[in-house]
């Protein structure tokens, strides 16, 4: 005989029946966009802090938050080196440039390793997007770390994202995991702005342009997902060099020619969600 199925205890059916929590947005802000990769080294950080200072210079209200505990970059990338203020209930965001900045580099020696399980990452993203006072905000700019691990979990689950940007160089060995990044994100149902094809060529002191990490693997990324492209931005050395002196390129030379592609990013995304 068939063996009979045990009954389930209340406890059991109420958690089975129970429908997944309420995604809130963060507190003080009206729409809040991620910068990911999935992959280290593409360039995410300076899309992020590049494309903040692009919206805020077209008169928008922008916090930026670094949301990778483990490699934070915009204490460096911003110059900042002083503590955020409390009130023992809620942190104060940094200004500088005009935006709202957090990180956990704030709170931390720039040289000390983050060594933290899980729990203890999920715990820091929560206090920096519930605990924190940011104030008026059009948009929140959130610098994803890579992979697709416990912080994203923890925003795609419990947090309003209103979009995803997806940042990669063209070779496959990134690509790889942005198809990863963009399974998660479908999955957990964030939608997806569209793919950027960061450091996709350079020009040589003989005008011509020279592909050294591949040619169209990211728009050929975007159209087996059915995903926007948004467009490529060349490797320039000066936008390397002014993040590294705590001025990115949109502060430091709005006038650039890369300047003026965030600013092209700037004007898609203020007319999409605030028009």
């Amino acid at each position: 005989m068939p063996k009979e199925k045990p009954e389930l205890s209340d406890a059991m059916r109420k958690k089975l029946s129970a429908k997944p929590p309420e995604k809130k947005p963060i507190k003080g802000t009206k729409f809040t966009i991620a910068i990911s990769s999935a992959k280290g080294g593409v360039g995410k950080s300076t899309f992020a802090t590049n494309l903040a200072l692009a919206l805020k210079k077209i008169d928008c209200r922008v916090g930026l938050l670094d949301a990778d505990i483990y490699g934070p970059s915009i204490p460096k990338m911003f110059g900042i080196n002083e503590k955020p203020k409390s009130d023992g209930q809620k942190l104060e965001p940094i200004i500088k440039y005009g935006i709202q900045c957090m990180s956990i580099g704030f709170l931390t020696d720039q040289q000390t390793p983050m060594i933290w399980r899980g729990p203890m990452v999920t715990s820091a993203i929560k206090t920096f997007t519930q605990q924190v006072n940011w104030k008026d905000l059009d948009f929140i700019i959130v610098d994803m770390p890579p992979g697709t691990g416990d912080t994203q979990l923890t925003f795609s689950q419990n947090i309003k994202m209103d979009g995803a940007i997806i940042v990669s160089t063209p070779q496959e060995v990134a690509l790889l995991d942005v198809k990863r990044g963009i399974k998660m994100f479908d999955k957990l149902g964030v939608k997806i702005l569209g793919l950027i094809d960061n450091m996709s060529f350079f020009i040589g002191d003989d005008g011509k342009k020279y592909k050294i990490f591949g040619e169209g693997g990211v728009k050929k990324t975007a159209e087996e997902f059915g995903k926007d492209f948004l467009g490529e931005i060349p490797i320039n050395p000066q936008v390397g060099l002014s993040a590294d002196g705590g001025k990115p390129i949109v502060e430091v030379n709005p006038e650039h020619e890369i300047s003026k592609i965030y600013f092209e990013f700037a004007n898609k995304i203020r007319s999409t969600y605030l028009s």
